[in-house]
């Protein structure tokens, strides 16, 4: 895998918008139904904002119903870390980019077959490449 992409954050703030600087380097997390891909279908790349690094195809973007974008997979082995979150009194998994360490959301083994995951992933911390 290829070196990470370190910023500051001066760097990352002339970048971002407030909110994808929120969710994305200080793990926020944006309302439900709020984002602009929870509904999305088109079909194409979903990219890491801040880095570009292709992150879920829409073939595995489904409807969990839970407010947030959710995929079954990612596009490639490795694209994004896993990591112990003990945040707000819960245990949960939280999902990195691999290549910029960006926030992107969490993931969870209530998904469909054949992986059983769901990555409930922030809207904010996705750019989209439509297959078009």
């Amino acid at each position: 895998m290829p070196n990470k992409l370190l910023k500051s954050d001066a760097e990352w703030r002339q970048e971002l918008s407030e909110e994808q600087f929120y969710v994305t380097r200080q793990s926020g997390t944006e309302p439900a139904f709020s984002g602009i891909y929870v509904d999305h279908d088109d079909e194409g790349v979903y990219r890491c904002i801040c880095c570009k690094q292709p992150l879920f195809s829409s073939d595995n973007k489904f409807d969990s119903g839970c407010g947030w974008p959710s995929f079954s997979a990612q596009i490639s082995h490795g694209v994004v870390n896993h990591l112990a979150d003990h945040s707000h009194g819960m245990d949960r998994t939280e999902v990195r980019c691999q290549s910029c360490d960006a926030h992107l959301g969490h993931i969870f083994d209530d998904g469909p077959a054949p992986t059983g995951l769901r990555y409930c992933i922030n809207s904010v911390a996705l750019d989209f490449d439509d297959k078009n």
